[in-house]
Formats: structure tokens, C-alpha cells, sequence
């Protein structure tokens, strides 16, 4: 249980890094030539503008306008926050920026990925540009709204440490309440760009707190767009190495691991039992359930073992580091654990909300239930089996070996 939570959690590990980074890089920019100095302060605008080509080549519009925003921001800085804010209009911008930007992170965090160009990307970046209008509008007409800032700075809570912020209370509730909610989202769906999604804000918001040191923006402006254009590769690479249906890693990802594996290693094929038949007679939606979960089961294998989706029905289980023996015990009780599982098929008459669902889940309305099984075949390098190819033809001789035996069994 730790460890699976560990492996999710590692899918924060870029922002946490680039964050650190960004901490350690800040005191030493002050130090900087003139003409380096000069170059740092151009950073943000660099990696926003390769982050919005990538995001762009690969259709990420949710990153594409996100990126525009990172940028939008610290071209404000630069241009309106210079000399902090005196005027209203420096204020107006200060305020726009802590507000909107939490608000509009979180929201696209939620919805649908629908690219750049495409008709929902042109209507986002109308959202957002009428955001824009209404801050240029409320700045040009300011005598009709000149008690905004002072609402939108007013104090909630009094407590010294927040009112020692240069973020407003108001803005710093709304970062973090959106930083619980896309951290949240990150963890449960184990996306790169929620990660990314997480980081940035979290990196814009000490930038805004920090806007009365000139060095500030620039390091965490640029590590938010580094975040977000990162994610896109990261995205990208998920796609082509994962799969969509149980989100195990892929064949691809499998061959690939299987070339860096250590002397001692064990390799197991794993073949759900019956599959066709089970898909004949309930459906390929229910096929895709019972893929969904033997995957789910597998991926919690102990031992150290990682699981990848080979093909159809059939997955495969590396235990590197491990012998025969020591593998075997933990292969059993993921065999056990499938097999014990009943497996909910929803009736006619079966409610579609999740929450009316749970309260008939044990109930003998129209709902039946169902088990599957999976065999497994199991080989270990030795001196005659030598490469990963030779150990996973051997794992795959042995697992036809276990169905040839009547199946849910492990055979070696």
C-alpha cells in the first residue's frame, strides 16, 4: 500500500524539483554580469514561447493558453509592476493577475483536452481575452470603480503572517484551494499536465508575493512555463508508452525496459482465462471492466515487480533482483487476489449516479456478479536463458503449460 502511494505521489517529482531549483537559483542571480543579468530576465519569455510551440505541434490547448497566460504575467510584471504598485492602475493589474490566474489554472485543469486551433480553443482564448478586455476596461474608467482594489485586498482573517503578504488574502485562499483540488486531480488520474497544472500555480503565486524583488518573478515565471512545457513532453511520451485502456505501461515500454534489466531478473506472461468466450457472452464493455481490473490487480503486485499490458488479454509481470523462488509467493497472492474478486455486472434497472449505485451495490436487484481467472507463466535468467527474449518466450512456454494444466494456476 505505501509503495503504490509512493509511486503515485512520484508523479509530483518534476515541480518539486524545478521548484528546488528555482530556490537555490534566486540567490545567485543578483550576482550575475550585466549582460548574463540581461539574458535571465529574457528566460520567461523563451521557455514560454518553446512551451506554446510544443504544446502547439502536439495540440495541448489546455497548455498552449495556460502557457499565454505565464507569459501574459510576467510581461505585466515587467511592464506595469516595475515600480511596485502606486496608481491604480498598477493595482488593478497586481489584483487581475493573483485573481484570475488560480481561477482560470483550476478550471482548465477540469476540462477536456479539445487542441489549439479547433473551435473550443478559439472559444477559450475568447474567455480569456475577455478577461483581458474587463481589467483594460475597469483601468480606462477607473473613477467608476476606484473602490475595487481596496475590496479585493481586504482582509479576511487577521492573521499576522498572512497580513505580512504582498498576495492579497483573498487571491492566496483562492491558490490554495485550487492547489488542493488540481494536487488532488494530479494524484488520482497520474497526469503529467495536472502536475504541471499544480506546479505553476503554486510557482505564479510566489511570484506574486515576491513582486517587490526584481529577481523573484523571473526565476518562478520561468519555472512554471518549464513545468508546463515539460508536461506536454511528458504527456506525450505517456501516450506512446502506456496504455489507454488499463493505464499500464505499454508493449513499447516493456521492450524498453527489458533492455536495462539487471543480472538477476524473473519474467512473467499472465493470460486471462476463458477471455473470449467471457467477451462473447457479456459484452466488450464488460471485457474492458475485467481488463481494467486484473490491471488494477497487477499493478499492485508486490516484490518490486511492475506489470505491462503485452497485448490483449495478456500481461507480463518483471521482478528484477528477484530469484524463482522468491518471485513465486508474490505472482500467487496476485492470482488469489483475481480470482477472489466478484465482479459487479449493473442491471437494467441499476441506477447510472455513482452514489444511488453504491446504495444497491449489495442488494439482489438485477445485478449479477462475475469472476475471471488469469494463468501464469513463470522463467528466470540463467545460464541457458541468458537475454529477456529467451526469458520471455520461456515465461510464455510456461504459461500455455498452465492453461494446459486447467488454468488459474502458475506454472514454471
Amino acid at each position: 500500500m505505501r509503495g503504490a502511494v509512493l509511486r503515485k505521489l512520484a508523479i509530483f517529482a518534476l515541480p518539486v524539483v524545478l521548484f528546488v531549483t528555482a530556490c537555490l537559483v534566486l540567490p545567485h542571480l543578483a550576482a550575475l554580469p550585466p549582460a548574463r543579468r540581461e539574458l535571465a530576465l529574457s528566460a520567461p519569455y523563451l521557455v514560454t514561447v518553446v512551451g506554446m510551440s510544443l504544446s502547439f505541434a502536439f495540440g495541448r490547448g489546455r497548455v498552449f493558453l495556460m502557457l499565454l497566460l505565464v507569459g501574459v504575467c510576467y510581461w505585466s510584471f515587467r511592464t506595469y509592476l516595475q515600480n511596485g504598485m502606486n496608481g491604480f492602475a498598477p493595482q488593478m493589474v497586481f489584483l487581475s493577475l493573483s485573481l484570475f490566474l488560480p481561477i482560470n489554472i483550476t478550471l482548465f485543469s477540469f476540462i477536456r483536452e479539445r487542441g489549439v486551433m479547433t473551435l473550443s480553443g478559439r472559444m477559450r482564448f475568447t474567455f480569456l481575452a475577455l478577461q483581458a478586455v474587463a481589467v483594460v476596461w475597469i483601468i480606462r474608467y477607473q473613477q467608476d470603480y476606484s473602490g475595487l482594489p481596496q475590496f479585493f485586498s481586504k482582509e479576511l482573517v487577521h492573521i499576522p503572517l498572512l497580513s505580512s503578504l504582498t498576495l492579497p488574502q483573498p487571491a492566496l485562499f483562492l491558490t490554495v484551494a485550487g492547489s488542493l483540488v488540481i494536487s488532488a486531480r494530479a494524484f488520482i488520474r497520474q497526469s503529467p499536465i495536472d502536475s504541471a497544472f499544480f506546479g505553476s500555480l503554486v510557482a505564479v503565486a510566489f511570484a506574486c508575493n515576491g513582486l517587490m524583488s526584481a529577481d523573484v518573478p523571473v526565476v518562478f515565471i520561468s519555472a512554471a512555463a518549464l513545468m508546463l512545457a515539460v508536461s506536454v513532453i511528458q504527456d506525450s511520451h505517456n501516450m506512446a508508452f502506456r496504455d489507454d485502456l488499463t493505464g499500464l505501461p505499454s508493449r513499447r515500454a516493456l521492450n524498453e525496459q527489458m533492455s536495462g534489466l539487471p543480472r538477476r531478473y524473473v519474467i512473467a506472461m499472465l493470460d486471462v482465462d476463458h477471455f473470449k468466450s467471457f467477451n462473447d457472452r457479456y459484452g466488450h464493455d464488460v471485457g474492458d471492466q475485467v481488463l481494467k481490473m486484473v490491471a488494477k490487480k497487477l499493478a499492485a503486485v508486490r516484490g518490486g515487480g511492475r506489470a505491462y499490458r503485452y497485448g490483449g488479454e495478456e500481461f507480463t509481470i518483471i521482478m528484477p533482483r528477484k530469484g524463482m523462488a522468491e518471485a513465486i509467493p508474490f505472482l500467487e497472492e496476485v492470482r488469489k487476489n483475481i480470482a477472489d474478486y466478484r465482479l459487479v455486472l449493473r442491471g437494467n434497472d441499476r441506477p447510472s449516479e455513482t452514489k444511488e449505485g453504491k446504495k444497491l451495490r449489495n442488494s439482489e436487484r438485477n445485478d449479477s456478479s462475475v469472476s475471471v481467472t488469469i494463468s501464469i507463466g513463470v522463467a528466470e535468467c540463467s545460464d541457458t536463458l541468458r537475454s529477456a527474449e529467451d526469458v520471455l518466450k520461456a515465461a510464455d512456454k510456461a504459461l500455455y503449460r498452465a492453461k494446459g494444466k486447467g488454468r488459474n494456476q502458475l506454472s514454471k
